[in-house]
């Protein structure tokens, strides 16, 4: 049998041998993350900042698309310095995985965060919500130990009002933990956004029964306003 031939199977019986197997089982290799789907966005607003640096001090609105989509922002809360970082559909592990890129460099006094229903929606649990909201306010407390954190409760919106339990399943557990620390708030709109008979009020959402309408963000508007000015 020539060398190299030999060699090829002492190798190979050495890969196969019960040891090797069972140190691969402990020890297997790290997966390798695939690059976030919101990159571009994150990209977008860094090269925004660069471009055209906020103000200091700006109060951060953080989370999915009911965040990105609040085009009145600026106007609803008049006199108080805003930043709109929503993105997408964004999930609340997304923005906590980006929370260092667009809310710790602002040092915001205050951060706004709106995420979850997304979460719910591909079939995450309430408890994945919630440890996504702590992991979120981990972030925040290690680089921003002053900044408060507001959680805006999950909306009763009409296409997904199949997951309804979920949601307030999800609610329920952000407010017992926001109840846990000083620097937390929830913020309830789902209650406000239901009519008389318990269900989502029709004038609230755009055709999709998903998004808001101004009346919709009028709410929320009435609601985050004390909490964050105070």
């Amino acid at each position: 049998m020539r060398p190299p031939i030999r060699l090829f199977i002492v190798v190979l019986l050495l890969a196969c041998s019960p040891q090797v197997v069972a140190h691969s089982a402990v020890n297997p290799s790290p997966a390798v993350s695939a690059p976030s789907q919101w990159e571009p966005d994150i990209a977008q607003f860094e090269a925004q900042d660069r471009a055209n640096p906020p103000k200091p001090g700006s109060i951060v609105f953080v989370g999915s698309s009911s965040i990105r989509m609040w085009a009145t922002l600026d106007r609803d809360f008049p006199g108080v310095p805003v930043l709109n970082r929503g993105f997408g559909g964004a999930e609340a592990g997304d923005v906590a995985q980006f929370a260092e890129r667009i809310v710790v460099p602002y040092k915001p006094p205050v951060v706004v965060f709106y995420a979850g229903d997304n979460d719910l929606a591909a079939g995450k649990t309430p408890a994945q919500v919630l440890a996504a909201f702590k992991t979120f306010v981990g972030t925040m407390h290690r680089e921003l130990p002053a900044t408060r954190v507001v959680f805006v409760s999950i909306k009763p919106s009409i296409a997904r009002w199949s997951i309804v339990d979920k949601m307030r399943a999800a609610n329920q557990l952000v407010r017992d933990y926001a109840r846990t620390d000083d620097r937390l708030a929830y913020v309830d709109v789902f209650t406000p956004m239901l009519d008389v008979s318990g269900r989502p009020r029709r004038e609230l959402f755009l055709d999709d029964g998903l998004h808001m309408t101004p009346a919709g963000y009028a709410i929320w508007r009435e609601l985050i306003a004390p909490v964050i000015t105070r």
